[in-house]
């Protein structure tokens, strides 16, 4: 089932103070106005973003002072109740919902017969990830929340060696390795500090070691997998422990950062009161879990707090900070929706659409029903149908089966051959033959079974090859200067040229994917 909505898209000024986000750029307004539809954007809307209105009509967008008679509706914040009063009828919203933070919305939506489409309720399959406003803010907010860290921070992030003296790298702890927590790790090993990450889901370990941070873990054994990638909530025992492993990393680092959240409920408490007193003065903690309630049991949202010379950080904004490329991301992401919102110059609302259905809090005023799980398709029989005109085949069961016979001939005539080789040929022809068979056998299995470790594959069996030749060089070399020893000489030299290169080229190639600086460090949510 598919309902038609206008083409027309009122994009509007967010309201909430702190939000500098639109739903719209001039380059989305681009890339609509090519499908053929009209973007209609409220005066001011992208003056926080950086994007002016005369950016707008270049782009193709008409400026307008409000857009709340609109059939369509694009946004980044849930509507406020004035908001959805001011909507028209039957029409279609899209922004971020989140009705469980924002009491009364849904009631609202439905008396206006609303149809509602949840950004956060994308769901996390593969073909959807371009839609994914949720992942592209979060590794915006990763991000920030290191530079709001090193802002705070009483000293540098990287180690530094000056003529008044050296300082060590930070130490950073981030809890929670889902896409904002690895925008951290990035972040943090670019600006120098050796950093430290948790997860309770055990697939994070190897993401975080991929970008040079340590993995710390707990001796509990337990999945924290949950549904929609997000980690679940732990058992007493697990939590027991995590607390155990955050306070004592506390007693080393200065900065903690912390991302976990856990979908429809308050965010779990990691940072409780006495984690915060264990960390040095002039530590920082970052609380990207503040608007959902927060990780640390002292933050505040939206304020910082000093606790014993400690700040705790608990803005609400951090995607917000970074209003330009954060609403570049967002609009791209809602161009990418509307390639599922239909085809040509009028948006349509799919019901069967896995992507779309599963986003839509309401339709028409009603909350659907979860579409019906798709039953495996069974494997097609392909029958063989012979052609009308064609003849039974013909069976007999006495003839002699022609493989057989051929591979018998074969193996026969291969006998009759090795046997005239022995008996006739010269015993040195003989011996040669056999070293190069076994030569064959045996440098296939050296070549082929070298790890290409830090080589690409095929500078790996390049170099055994020239190993092998090396050997062979040697071997060749005499007491004499004869022909076969300068041969075996320039062999050896040649071969160890190539090893040498092959080398060299691969530490080249090592230091471009270098990150940060070279201090040690020890090895080891948000979506």
């Amino acid at each position: 089932m598919v309902r038609a909505v206008s083409s027309i898209i009122g994009v509007p000024k967010e309201s909430l103070p702190s939000e500098q986000r639109v739903g719209a750029t001039p380059e989305s307004v681009k890339k609509l106005a090519q499908r053929g539809l009209v973007v209609h954007v409220q005066q001011g809307a992208g003056q926080a973003a950086g994007y002016s209105d005369q950016s707008y009509v270049e782009a193709g967008a008409t400026i307008v002072d409000s857009v709340w008679n609109y059939d369509t509706i694009y946004k980044v914040r849930p509507p406020t109740l004035d908001e959805v009063a001011s909507l028209k009828e039957g029409a279609f919203v899209v922004s971020l919902m989140q009705p469980e933070r924002n009491g009364g919305l849904l009631d609202a939506l439905k008396a206006k017969k609303a149809t509602a489409l949840a950004l956060e309720r994308i769901p996390r399959v593969t073909r959807a990830q371009k839609m994914d406003v949720l992942s592209s803010q979060a590794n915006l907010a990763g991000y920030r929340a290191v530079v709001e860290a090193a802002a705070h921070l009483q000293g540098f992030m990287g180690q530094q060696v000056t003529a008044a003296g050296s300082t060590p790298p930070a130490k950073v702890l981030i809890i929670g390795a889902g896409v904002a927590g690895l925008a951290a790790v990035g972040a943090a090993r670019a600006l120098g500090a050796q950093v430290r990450a948790f997860d309770t889901r055990a697939a994070a370990r190897e993401q975080v070691e991929s970008l040079g941070a340590q993995f710390l873990e707990v001796k509990v054994q337990e999945s924290g997998e949950g549904t929609g990638g997000y980690a679940k909530v732990m058992s007493p025992e697990f939590i027991a422990a995590e607390m155990a492993l955050f306070k004592a990393q506390a007693k080393e680092v200065d900065v903690i950062i912390t991302t976990a959240l856990v979908p429809g409920t308050k965010a779990p408490t990691l940072v409780p009161r006495d984690v915060v007193e264990a960390l040095k003065p002039g530590s920082v903690i970052v609380d990207m879990a503040a608007e959902q309630g927060g990780n640390c049991e002292l933050t505040r949202p939206g304020e910082v707090v000093v606790h014993n010379g400690v700040k705790i950080l608990g803005f609400v904004d951090l995607a917000s900070r970074m209003a330009a490329t954060s609403s570049r991301f967002f609009a791209m992401n809602l161009v990418h929706l509307t390639g599922e919102l239909g085809t040509g110059d009028t948006l349509s609302i799919p019901l069967e659409n896995d992507v779309v259905r599963p986003a839509l809090l309401l339709h028409q005023g009603e909350v659907l029903p979860p579409l019906p799980a798709k039953e495996p398709s069974p494997a097609p029989v392909v029958a063989h149908v012979p052609p009308p005109d064609a003849k039974p085949a013909q069976t007999n069961v006495n003839a002699p089966n022609r493989n057989a016979w051929g591979s018998t001939v074969g193996g026969l005539v291969l006998i009759g051959a090795l046997f005239g080789l022995g008996r006739f040929a010269p015993s040195d022809f003989l011996q040669h033959s056999t070293v190069f068979v076994l030569a064959c056998f045996i440098g296939w299995q050296v070549v082929w079974s070298v790890t290409p470790a830090l080589h690409t594959p095929l500078m790996s069996v390049t170099n055994a090859i020239s190993g092998i030749i090396i050997v062979g060089g040697l071997l060749q070399v005499g007491d004499g200067v004869d022909l076969p020893s300068v041969l075996g000489v320039l062999a050896v030299f040649f071969a160890t040229i190539n090893i040498a290169g092959g080398f060299l080229v691969t530490e080249r190639m090592l230091k471009m994917f270098q990150r940060g600086d070279s201090a040690p460090s020890s090895s080891g949510g948000h979506r």
